[in-house]
């Protein structure tokens, strides 16, 4: 009996295995599917604005794909002594041992901006640096590609802040100071990259420090914490995965929105509803990314805010017309798919403004702003469309009980 049972678990197991295997579908499979996707975007962009800034979106700021793609093993020669410098100071940023000293915290953070400044002025070449940033403004991207670019963008934002910080945990020393200097080769190359994303602010944002800081094999290139404990690790490397997999999850949806609104427009309103409930469905599953990672056991609460979230804000700033002008850094209101969720609503965009214009890519912000401007749902009439309201409550319950990013 007992053997018989072994076996009969042995085949349950093998089932199940052979089973999930048949139903998870292969790498090049999924890449087939997300090109798919990115054509009929493309074929759709001609006759309909939220294709067209969506395709815009992809072509422009992730280089051919979404999420975008980062060229981190492909740096121009003028551009690798910034990673190479992140890379090579960064072990001495965190520390599992914080001390309350004041002393000790203000040598801390000298000792790091004094040794980042050193290797920077050694190995940075400022007019190739530039020079490589205006051809790319100019069109030519011979030398300089969107990959690339996306890497470049990624590697100044971090070593931007780790500058800033210049220790983890945060300490007091750093957050009491209102303005930083910081040295010219990280200056003088970040107006050019805002510029090309459209933005203001001095800081980093999702998209340079969270979602350009991955590689095409889905490895997070940047950390923070090198030689800290593993809780300290994993909540830092599952907290910012958490936030790539809500965009890769987040693309078919993008696509699904897209499909909505052309066929409503269209009249076609039996396809309409298809569109609507995929969307319904693929965000019960996105969803869960948050619910199945925002708990103690992956991320804890007892290291977040100290050493994964601090290094993220900024709170610094500068004299414009003589009043001071301070940036907050990153924030989980800056996640594209959330702001796009609730522009397909017909919402009003959480963020004001100046927010948006200082840490928002301008298409994504475009692609948001198109989204609202023909959201059906306000369109569907009480008697004749009780179905595609109903999936609109689906979204609407679902997006406002989504877990607030952090733990």
């Amino acid at each position: 009996m007992a053997l018989i049972t072994a076996l009969l678990s042995f085949i349950a197991a093998a089932a199940w295995t052979a089973f999930r295997t048949f139903r998870r579908p292969s790498k090049n499979q999924i890449k087939s599917k997300k090109n798919d996707r990115i054509r009929d975007i493309d074929r759709c962009s001609s006759r309909n604005e939220v294709a067209s800034a969506l395709a815009r979106l992809i072509g422009e700021d992730g280089a051919g794909d979404w999420p975008p793609r980062s060229a981190h093993h492909d740096l121009p020669s003028c551009f690798q002594p910034y990673q190479d410098i992140y890379l090579e100071l960064i072990p001495n940023l965190s520390t599992a041992h914080p001390t309350l000293d004041d002393d000790v915290n203000r040598s801390r953070i000298a000792e790091f901006r004094g040794s980042m400044s050193k290797l920077l002025a050694q190995r940075i070449n400022i007019p190739e640096v530039k020079a490589a940033l205006k051809r790319f403004e100019s069109g030519d991207y011979s030398a300089l590609t969107r990959e690339a670019y996306n890497a470049v963008y990624c590697c100044v934002a971090v070593c931007r802040h780790a500058y800033r910080w210049a220790t983890i945990p945060v300490v007091k020393q750093a957050q009491n100071e209102m303005v930083l200097d910081f040295p010219h080769e990280l200056d003088a190359p970040w107006p050019y990259l805002q510029r090309h994303f459209g933005l203001t602010s001095e800081s980093g944002n999702n998209t340079a420090n969270v979602l350009l800081n991955f590689n095409e094999s889905g490895e997070r290139i940047y950390k923070i914490n090198i030689k800290t404990t593993d809780l300290i690790k994993q909540a830092e490397d599952v907290f910012f995965r958490m936030f790539l997999d809500v965009e890769v999850s987040g693309f078919p949806i993008y696509h699904e929105m897209v499909l909505t609104i052309v066929a409503f427009e269209e009249g076609r309103k039996e396809a309409c509803l298809e569109h609507l409930e995929s969307i319904t469905g693929q965000l019960r599953e996105l969803l869960l990314i948050f619910y199945s990672n925002m708990k103690e056991s992956r991320i804890s609460r007892t290291v977040w805010l100290s050493y994964v979230q601090g290094f993220q804000g900024w709170g610094v700033g500068r004299m414009v017309n003589g009043e001071f002008d301070k940036f907050d850094g990153l924030s989980g209101n800056h996640v594209l798919f959330f702001q796009a969720v609730d522009a397909f609503l017909g919402l009003d965009r959480y963020l004001p403004d100046v927010n948006m214009d200082r840490y928002i890519p301008v298409n994504q912000r475009n692609l948001c702003l198109a989204l609202k401007k023909h959201s059906i749902r306000g369109r569907l009439s009480d008697s004749d469309d009780h179905a595609p309201r109903q999936e609109f409550v689906k979204i609407v319950f679902r997006a406002a009980h989504r877990t607030r990013a952090r733990p």
